[in-house]
């Protein structure tokens, strides 16, 4: 053979040889990618396939829950592709690629079915809201307004029908009442009225009989957020008492009187500034007396009409604490110019007083004022009328059950007395009202008042003590009774008198 041939032959044989490796290699990296392992990785390594865990669709078991290995059961692989250093040594841990230790935790036991749920608590009982008054009346409602009515028919004893000194007879009476209430419910103005009538009726002393009634309407215009217009209007019947000082003659029965006007007014507010202007006209009137030989005695002289202006200014330095400073002036008109003693009793008035209303807690509550006030009349003969004049109203709610009202005004008054100018009156007025139970109370009142008769040596003390009880049946029906006893000492003698009342009654609601 020559030797290019032998050349030829070995190139092939080598080539051949080359070739054989190519497929070895192509043929292991297959393996390899099919997920085997290299020839040089041990037995133990390998990871053995997990047997298959029967499944049931129906179980409510999650299949992760079942069987948690599951979870890698499809993974390509969970060796690392890294030859390890050694066959002896195991693969190590950072090599290991998607594999927790939750994953090959041991298999949970099978539940057959899920427990039963707990049953829940029935829910609590919700507690009714507590009425503030369950025996209060409902009234009647009409449209945006409230009708409370009350009918009051009482029967009583007095022992001095007349309020005459001396010895006395006294009189079974009867005793009827009226009252209603009106209240609006409007998102802005506000309208509420008041009125009381009523008529004692002596059955032994018809003289003695006499009616009574007092009664209000204010209506409040809410203008704007600030500023808001009041209108109120008001009216009093009473009855003079035989020994009054200025019935200038002895007279039979109780002689009439009557009190009625209106205001007129604004309050606008400036931040914590109130200021509120307002007037008045209010008109008085005397009914004729009859003397005990049929005469009349005529009190026309005594007619009048006043008319008012007054100006408040009020600060509130706090949301329970709103002092004020108010002063007005006056003119009173009588219809005659002169009355039947010769005097000229018109005259005009200024006066100014300072106040603060006041919440000191929820149960401290009230409003007060203090100050001056001079008359002048036009009859030079007569002299200023000056002094003191204010009002109190105090509400203090000790506990729930207790309630003390406390009332005081100190006025300048007119009169008809030949020398005196006027009358200077305080009056202080205390309520103690106490609930025995939800529908029984009890009060006790106790009035004190002293009028002087300027330029007169005049003087009366009033004193009255009482007690009432009221004891609601229903929201409809509520009885009730009194007892009063009255006290009048005078420095003119003859006018001293003491009276005790009691009675008792049903009232009506609605």
């Amino acid at each position: 053979m020559s030797r290019r041939a032998t050349i030829l032959l070995l190139s092939g044989v080598a080539m051949a040889g080359l070739a054989a490796a190519l497929v070895a290699a192509t043929q292991a990296r297959a393996q390899q990618a099919r997920g085997g392992l290299r020839g040089t990785t041990p037995a133990y390594v390998a990871q053995q396939p997990a047997e298959p865990v029967p499944t049931d669709p129906s179980s409510p078991i999650p299949e992760a829950a079942r069987d948690p290995a599951a979870l890698i059961q499809n993974q390509d692989s969970v060796i690392s592709r890294r030859a390890p250093p050694r066959a002896s040594r195991p693969v190590q841990a950072p090599a290991l690629r998607g594999v927790t230790q939750r994953q090959f935790r041991p298999r949970q036991p099978e539940v057959a079915r899920l427990p039963p749920a707990l049953e829940q608590p029935p829910p609590p009982r919700r507690r009714t809201a507590a009425e503030e008054d369950p025996y209060a009346p409902l009234g009647l409602r009409l449209g945006s307004l409230t009708v409370n009515s009350a009918i009051t028919n009482s029967l009583g004893y007095d022992t001095n029908p007349q309020r005459a000194a001396g010895p006395t007879k006294g009189s079974y009476f009867g005793r009827y009442e009226g009252d209603l209430n009106v209240q609006s419910d409007w998102n802005v103005h506000e309208l509420k009225g008041k009125l009381r009538g009523g008529y004692s009726q002596y059955f032994t002393q018809h003289d003695a009989s006499r009616p009574d009634a007092e009664g209000g309407l204010d209506l409040r215009l809410d203008a704007s957020r600030d500023t808001r217009i009041l209108l109120e209007s008001r009216m009093k019947l009473d009855t003079q008492r035989p020994g009054s000082p200025d019935l200038t003659a002895a007279v039979t029965g109780r002689p009439l009187t009557y009190a009625y006007g209106g205001s007129a007014g604004v309050t606008h507010d400036i931040n914590r500034l109130q200021v509120n202007l307002r007037g008045s006209v209010d008109r008085y009137d005397y009914a004729n007396a009859e003397l005990s030989n049929g005469a009349t005695l005529s009190q026309a002289d005594r007619n009048q009409t006043q008319y008012e202006l007054r100006l408040r200014t009020a600060y509130e330095l706090t949301p329970g604490f709103k002092p004020f400073v108010e002063g007005e002036i006056d003119t009173r008109q009588y219809d005659q110019k002169v009355d039947s003693s010769g005097y000229m009793r018109s005259s005009n008035g200024i006066g100014a007083s300072i106040g603060s209303s006041f919440e000191i807690s929820r149960q401290l509550t009230g409003e007060f004022s203090i100050g001056f006030q001079d008359r002048k009349y036009e009859d030079p003969r007569l002299k200023n009328l000056r002094g003191p004049v204010g009002n109190a109203a105090i509400l203090w709610t000790p506990t729930p059950l207790t309630t003390v009202t406390l009332r005081g005004t100190a006025e300048l008054g007119d009169t008809t007395i030949a020398g005196s100018s006027g009358t200077t009156t305080q009056r202080i007025n205390l309520e103690v009202a106490h609930a025995l139970r939800r529908n029984l109370t009890v009060t006790g009142i106790t009035t004190f008042s002293r009028t002087n008769y300027e330029g007169q040596d005049l003087r009366e003390d009033f004193t009255s003590l009482g007690v009432r009880l009221e004891y609601k049946l229903t929201r409809t029906f509520a009885i009730r009774a009194g007892f009063t006893h009255e006290r009048l000492t005078s420095t003119q003698p003859g006018n001293d008198y003491t009276a005790n009342v009691s009675q008792v009654g049903l009232r009506v609601q609605f």
